[in-house]
């Protein structure tokens, strides 16, 4: 782990990337902990990320991943954690002694994001989507006891491969089309876009006990509302950026700050 006290670079990397709020984030955490490193979003694809990667000097001390890239990077790093191999799938790169560390801090976010919401003892959940976040999802509440858990997807092909490795968890997954009938579950996540399910919101809501919805912009979502609406828990998607990312924080620089000041970061920023 770093000491944090020199100089240091960090971004966040995907496409698109302008929308990203990590810079708000880390740059808040910098400034509360008295740092003086730069923190910036650069667009980048899978086909650009080696040539991105080789390219970086020793002044680089870690990496934020989004959307095209936290698959492809596994393959690009030379260690990883435990539950980066658990998922397939990383989040943060940090820079040690010439190494490239992968980590994965969506899953153990999202356990920090559930516990303040006092979302606990989930034991069955549905989750809309079957990509890297519901993954990440579905990795989380295993750590807390889930037992079993149904897939909502458009196409049930498509879950078959996170349903197989959830299964191998010892979670009893079902796979179940998003025009079905929600079964009662102790949580709902959803990790699609808003549009795609506002249309079911307001019925998937009596069958659950809270939500998760991973959306932040804009927000409240349909979901969320008829959430707040039906008087159940709703974690969102703010909850678990500012969660990861005070994670991430603390693997590039050795130094900790509460999630709660970095999400206040980004509401004051609107």
């Amino acid at each position: 782990m770093l000491s944090g006290t020199s100089r240091g670079r960090c971004a966040v990397l995907g496409k698109p990337i302008a929308h990203s709020l990590s810079p708000v984030m880390h740059r808040r955490a910098y400034a509360e902990l008295g740092l003086d490193w730069t923190y910036e979003a650069v667009e980048v694809d899978e086909a650009g990320l080696p040539e991105f990667l080789d390219g970086l000097d020793d002044s680089w001390r870690g990496l934020s991943l989004t959307m095209p890239l936290k698959r492809v990077a596994v393959g690009l790093v030379d260690e990883v954690s435990d539950a980066v191999r658990s998922v397939s799938a990383l989040n943060t790169i940090v820079f040690e002694g010439g190494r490239r560390i992968g980590d994965n801090t969506d899953i153990p976010g999202m356990l920090g994001a559930f516990e303040e919401h006092g979302v606990r003892g989930v034991r069955t959940a549905a989750v809309v989507g079957a990509g890297a976040t519901a993954a990440s999802a579905l990795a989380a509440l295993r750590a807390d006891g889930l037992r079993s858990a149904t897939l909502v997807v458009r196409e049930p092909a498509r879950a078959e491969p996170l349903a197989e490795l959830a299964r191998t968890w010892g979670v009893d997954v079902s796979i179940a089309r998003l025009d079905e009938p929600l079964r009662d579950a102790d949580l709902l996540v959803s990790t699609a876009p808003s549009a795609a399910i506002e249309r079911h919101a307001g019925q998937w809501c009596m069958r659950v006990g809270a939500v998760f919805d991973v959306i932040y912009d804009p927000w409240p979502t349909a979901l969320a509302s008829a959430a707040t609406v039906a008087g159940l828990p709703v974690v969102s998607g703010l909850d678990l950026l500012a969660h990861q990312a005070a994670l991430q924080v603390e693997l590039m620089t050795g130094r900790t700050v509460p999630a709660s000041i970095l999400r206040t970061a980004v509401l004051h920023s609107r």
